[in-house]
């Protein structure tokens, strides 16, 4: 079903904008797929049409597509699929198709499986998600201009976890733009085997307001949710199926050049595994990280405003599906902007970030009461480093006040020049439990003359089954950044039980106790951008 649409060349992004700054709560936002008022595209503008696209297992998704304008008859032009956001409607990419039509590309975005009008129940990108992707991909090659040798897909968040997964799996992609998105989605919302509370209780409420929740997606979010350890091998499974990690052989096998961009403080989807997942692929790659949380480094884009992130996805396209010299083949692969946003960094792969250490010795022993938050936290999921990006206001914490009965607290000293952070710093320590199960979340701080920290990086991380009173080594990654520490500062590494953001598992009474033997000796390495 073909429904004809104005011309939206000065509307999209403003229609855009309105859906994401109303959220998924806004009621009339289906309207979006019902048929505009019939009008004929100006002269310049792309074509756009909204469709009922036959989806997999016969359902129906709700699309849209941008054809350009002026082609000769019977002329072939470059495609690409955008799948929406997680709760996102089909209208979500209008300012970037319309743009990417605007150079020669057929654009077709789709409102993905089991939201909003799109038939089907929401699957969190399993194998009928990918399907989806190539059904979407037969009807454009069959309905458009599409040439079936230059072919890409991208998109934001949820789009971009599709993207991946279906370039595993459709050898006909060759080419990729995946924002803010995930690779492992086990080490996403569940690394250092705590459930990442805020980002998943997020995700299940706004699947619930826009869409329609498989059975599989209730009962694992129930699980998960509710710390039904005895599920977690089944949690574990329904996760590694849904993550691009897990067809890694496959996606290097078909080849696509594979762009990959994140948020340094993505509370939902930390950076870390995008890293990592970087790392193992073989064809032509990009890795970008920038300041924010997540997709907030992609939002103005999709508001048709200029953008680093989108200008670099139009690159990416240009080059791999048109074949253009535009040289983003020839940059250093990996591009990197610190949260002071001194501009960017390019290094020749991720490896090569963060190259020096600073070892930071945790010397002494310290204990901790269990269950009482010290004020030490990693903020708001969404908020706290939207604010850092925005306005450089990160969490902060007075390092002096903290309370010893519930933080433990270790501090290098002060630096007499600055400090440039990047990369995944790591800890490794000696934990002793009074309980055979627990929790702590460990924060490193910018900490200023006055005491003042600012929050550079955090992780969680939950042990189970140890033996009460008995020493145990614990290595932890922290959450990767690149932040510069200004000279006449220090770092502070903090280390407590409870934070908003993780479900946390320590019995009452508990008490952690972090020691430093002799024969292994307990430390924070901070990576730094050599000299």
């Amino acid at each position: 079903m073909v429904r004809p649409n104005p011309a939206l060349r000065t509307t999209a992004s403003i229609t855009t904008a309105v859906v994401l700054l109303t959220g998924a709560a806004l009621g009339a936002a289906p309207a979006a797929g019902a048929a505009p008022a019939p009008t004929s595209a100006s002269a310049s503008a792309p074509n756009l049409t909204f469709h009922d696209i036959p989806g997999s297992g016969g359902i129906t998704l709700k699309g849209n597509v941008f054809r350009p304008s002026g082609a000769a008859a019977g002329a072939k032009h470059p495609l690409i699929v955008f799948p929406t956001s997680w709760a996102m409607p089909q209208i979500e990419y209008l300012a970037q198709a319309q743009k990417l039509a605007d150079s020669g590309y057929v654009v077709v975005s789709y409102t993905s499986r089991g939201f909003w009008l799109s038939g089907g129940k929401i699957e969190v990108a399993g194998p009928p998600d990918i399907a989806d992707a190539s059904a979407v991909i037969d009807w454009a090659l069959a309905n458009t201009s599409a040439d079936p040798d230059r072919i890409g897909m991208g998109g934001v968040s949820y789009g971009a976890g599709i993207s991946l997964l279906a370039a595993g799996h459709d050898p006909r992609i060759k080419a990729v733009a995946a924002l803010s998105g995930w690779a492992d989605l086990i080490d996403s919302i569940y690394s250092g085997r705590t459930q990442h509370l805020q980002a998943a209780a997020l995700l299940g409420g706004a699947g619930l307001i826009t869409g329609r929740p498989g059975d599989e997606l209730s009962q694992t979010l129930e699980d998960f949710l509710g710390s039904k350890l005895d599920k977690e091998p089944e949690m574990i499974a329904w996760g590694a199926k849904r993550s691009p990690a897990t067809y890694l052989d496959r996606i290097n096998a078909n080849g696509a050049a594979i762009m990959m961009g994140n948020a340094w403080g993505d509370t939902i989807f930390p950076p870390n595994q995008y890293a990592s997942f970087y790392e193992k692929l073989a064809g032509p790659k990009r890795l970008e990280f920038r300041p924010g949380d997540h997709a907030t480094a992609e939002l103005t884009g999709l508001f048709g405003l200029p953008n680093d992130t989108w200008t670099s996805t139009r690159r990416w396209f240009d080059r791999y599906l048109k074949g253009e010299r535009n040289g983003i083949d020839t940059e250093q692969p990996v591009q990197l902007k610190s949260r002071t946003d001194k501009g960017y960094e390019g290094y020749p792969d991720w490896k090569s970030v963060g190259a020096a250490k600073n070892r930071i010795q945790l010397d002494g022993t310290k204990k901790v009461w269990a269950n009482v938050d010290s004020g030490a936290n990693g903020g708001i999921t969404l908020l706290s480093n939207a604010l850092d990006q925005f306005l450089k206001l990160p969490p902060t914490v007075s390092v002096p006040l903290l309370p010893r009965t519930f933080a433990s607290v270790w501090q290098s000293e002060r630096y007499g020049s600055e400090q440039r952070v990047r990369g995944t710093a790591e800890l490794h320590t000696t934990v002793t439990s009074t309980k055979s199960s627990g929790t702590f979340v460990a924060y490193l701080y910018d900490v200023g003359p006055l005491g003042v920290g600012k929050l550079v990086s955090n992780a969680p991380y939950t042990f189970h089954g140890q033996t009460p009173g008995r020493p145990f080594p614990v290595d932890l990654e922290l959450f990767s950044t690149a932040y510069d520490v200004p000279a006449g500062h220090r770092l502070a590494l903090v280390i407590d039980t409870v934070d908003p953001l993780y479900i946390e598992h320590n019995p009452t009474g508990a008490q952690l106790t972090f020691s430093s033997p002799s024969t292994d000796p307990s430390h924070l390495s901070v990576p730094l951008r050599e000299k």
